[in-house]
């Protein structure tokens, strides 16, 4: 057994496993070396706040790959100007390496404008600077939507929802002022149902009821009528009814005469005349007759009670002569002796005693 172990064949194999596994591990090392280039390292240049093509030019002369990635864009330096990079500048890297870039862009990133048509103004400035927009000129309109957005303006066009623009843009908003009153009602009578349709448009009102003679929907027929009738004083956003035919409006006056008794009904409001009287609100003559005595009957309650506290001082005073009670007697009776001449012998009576 011992003397197997010591056969030279089992030596030379002990001797040449070390040394293969020893030139295996020195090639691999040496490979490496080789394939990733130690012990040459580049520095980075540094390429900062030039332009990304003065950088570009500049890497490629050094060896080194790179990648352009666009940062936020800040006002304060040029379009297209690198303001980092990765690894930083003096960094000693390999050839081949990847050097990354962050260029300030030409202007600021493009953002989607929201939808906010029809909503309400407080609630659409929110959005719109959410998303990075700013808010130019409020110009209010006539509209029955007060206070809603009603348009979205940008350079003079209007803005649809969804439309991308830089951020920071300036977007004017068309706001409703609320509904006008007071708006004359335009003839339609003669027109087709399309210039019609127009006119209703531009007038602020808003289109209602359409009805053909024919049952069609020719909109070349002729308007022969409508509701209100033109010259009536309506608000913005009421609907204008109107009723077309292919015939011209003289030969429907059968027609229009009974649309007429329909839709022109006619409530006499107006007040009467100055000089009329109505028997509803007039008192009957008796009665205005009877007023005047009442009121005089009023006041000469309390003048029988005048003689009354005369009385009393005489009373209170027996020495004084009654000739000297006479004509005080004659001057408080002679007051009220024009309605009631009755009461004289009373206040006589009075004094005697």
């Amino acid at each position: 057994m011992l003397k197997s172990l010591f056969h030279w064949k089992v030596l030379v194999n002990l001797l040449v496993a070390p040394a293969v596994f020893v030139g295996l591990v020195w090639l691999t090392f040496r490979w490496l070396e080789i394939h990733t280039n130690h012990g040459k390292e580049i520095p980075v240049p540094n390429v900062m706040n030039k332009t990304v093509q003065e950088a570009i030019k500049i890497l490629d002369d050094s060896g080194l790959e790179y990648e352009v990635d666009s940062f936020k864009y800040d006002p304060k330096y040029r379009p297209f100007q690198v303001l980092q990079i990765y690894p930083s500048p003096g960094s000693r890297v390999k050839d081949g390496r990847t050097i990354i870039l962050k260029v300030n862009p030409r202007t600021y990133a493009q953002v989607s404008v929201p939808d906010i048509l029809d909503r309400y103004k407080g609630l659409a400035f929110r959005q719109l600077e959410q998303v990075g927009l700013k808010i130019g000129d409020t110009i209010f309109e006539p509209s029955i939507q007060r206070d809603a957005v009603i348009r979205m303006i940008y350079n003079g066009s209007t803005l649809k929802p969804g439309a991308l623009l830089p951020r920071f843009s300036t977007i004017d908003l068309v706001i409703g002022a609320g509904p006008r009153r007071n708006i004359s009602v335009p003839n339609l009578v003669g027109l087709t149902v399309q210039q019609a349709k127009a006119i209703i448009a531009q007038n602020l009102f808003e289109i209602g009821l359409v009805e053909h003679e024919d049952g069609g929907t020719d909109e070349s027929d002729i308007v022969y009528f409508q509701d209100p009738p033109s010259m009536d004083v309506r608000d913005q956003g009421m609907q204008i009814d109107i009723w077309a035919s292919k015939k011209t409006p003289a030969e429907l006056g059968a027609k229009i005469s009974q649309l007429n008794s329909i839709y022109r009904v006619k409530i006499d409001t107006t007040m009467p005349p100055s000089g009329s009287r109505t028997p509803v609100f007039q008192k009957p003559a008796q009665q205005r007759v009877a007023e005047p005595n009442t009121e005089q009957v009023v006041p000469e309650q309390p003048k029988p009670e005048v003689p009354k506290s005369e009385t009393t001082k005489p009373a209170a005073e027996p020495n004084k002569k009654p000739v000297e009670t006479k004509p005080k007697t004659t001057t408080t009776a002679s007051k009220p002796a024009t309605p009631k001449p009755e009461e004289k012998p009373k206040a006589k009576k009075v004094i005697v005693e």
